[in-house]
């Protein structure tokens, strides 16, 4: 089982580098215009109220309240959150971010038209109740947002991640056929984009299965 003091830990000493992989910090023009053009077709167009669970250090919420939005983000590390905030400071745009477990996001009785998370789900201990509890979240109409995949990387071994990843559902990641399966009591429809083929979204190529599915209420 894993431990929820080793999990913050581990994720408040990744915040130091994080925003040097080309697909955590966005600094690459490339790499920021696609994930910029891609959130344009996943979000409503109009501004609407986004909940960016395990939103680390917020280049997601960044490019979202560029485009208008109105984002909260959650994230259990305060070290992430620490630079979300300043992110978003240091551009001039407001958000608000809070220090908590993605899985039960501490936003009180709020809900919101997107809840949106992006390789979070393999983290999880039980990431079944997590979808549950975004799903309620959310207002009639309203979207899930699941960037994910299956890597060989992430959670492969033990060392690479805290003690007990092992034990952990989706600890290599979730196929898209088996996340729809999990998604689809849930809502009302459910549809997947392969975004393995997109290189500029991640800094060059990639081989492992990734996608997102986008889920209505």
């Amino acid at each position: 089982m894993t431990n929820s003091a080793a999990i913050t830990a581990y994720w408040d000493a990744a915040a130091v580098d994080f925003d040097d992989e080309p697909d955590h910090g966005l600094r690459a023009a490339e790499t920021r215009a696609a994930w910029a053009g891609l959130l344009a077709g996943w979000l409503p167009s109009g501004p609407a109220d986004v909940l960016d669970v395990g939103c680390g250090t917020g280049s997601l919420a960044e490019l979202m309240a560029q485009a208008g939005h109105r984002v909260t983000g959650v994230d259990l590390a305060p070290l992430m959150i620490e630079r979300a905030r300043a992110k978003l400071a240091a551009a001039g745009l407001d958000g608000r971010f809070l220090v908590g477990d993605a899985a039960v996001p501490p936003t009180g009785e709020a809900r919101f038209d997107v809840v949106l998370s992006r390789h979070l789900v393999w983290t999880l201990p039980d990431p079944r109740a997590a979808l549950g509890t975004w799903v309620d979240r959310i207002r009639p109409g309203g979207v899930l947002v699941l960037v994910e995949g299956r890597w060989s990387a992430a959670g492969s071994d033990e060392a690479a991640y805290v003690a007990g990843a092992d034990t952990l559902p989706w600890h290599r990641g979730i196929g898209a056929a088996d996340l729809a399966d999990a998604v689809r009591p849930l809502v009302r429809e459910v549809r997947v984009e392969s975004l393995t083929a997109d290189a500029a979204l991640w800094g060059g190529p990639v081989t492992d299965e990734r996608y997102v599915l986008i889920a209505r209420i």
